[in-house]
């Protein structure tokens, strides 16, 4: 199971669900590379830590902003698979607000608020570097990706791929 984030140019964009699979049918090869030049970021099965990181609560109990669009926000387009989780679109111009709050974001203040919660699955309070390690890559790779997009102007396109 990977979360992926997609950045997307408006013109091209489809309102159509069928084009929305299309648009991660890719081989990882072709994912690496996108991430590489931060178009795309792919989160693995414990994106609801990262949604928890920036929003500081549960998903789908948060109001909407900029922190509760990192991860989870967007307007759902539904798959035509109803046993499919629906992509999420954020538009260039949230998509801007999120890169502007990530890159004034302080990790170490998103990480004091979500400490505890964070470490729990893990137990082991020896494994705290590590962890908080993991998660600072990942928001310094979201940063990243978020204020390249929005450089770009462009949209991003998320998807649940099981």
């Amino acid at each position: 199971m990977y979360f992926h984030l997609r950045a997307v140019p408006p013109p091209a964009l489809r309102n159509s669900a069928n084009w929305f699979q299309r648009l991660f049918d890719d081989d990882w090869d072709t994912v690496r590379e996108r991430i590489g030049r931060h178009r795309e970021e792919v989160l693995d099965k414990r994106y609801l830590d990262h949604e928890l990181l920036y929003s500081g609560i549960p998903p789908n109990h948060a109001p909407d902003g900029p922190p509760c669009q990192v991860v989870l926000g967007g307007r759902p387009v539904f798959h035509p698979d109803a046993a499919q989780p629906p992509f999420l679109l954020l538009t260039a111009a949230h998509t801007a607000r999120v890169a502007a709050y990530l890159t004034s974001a302080d990790f170490d203040d998103l990480w004091e608020h979500a400490r505890e919660r964070l470490l729990r699955p893990y137990g082991d309070p020896d494994t705290e570097p590590e962890v908080r390690g993991a998660f600072a890559a990942t928001h310094r790779d979201l940063t990243a990706f978020y204020a390249q997009t929005a450089r770009y102007g462009d949209a991003v396109v998320k998807w649940l791929i099981l």
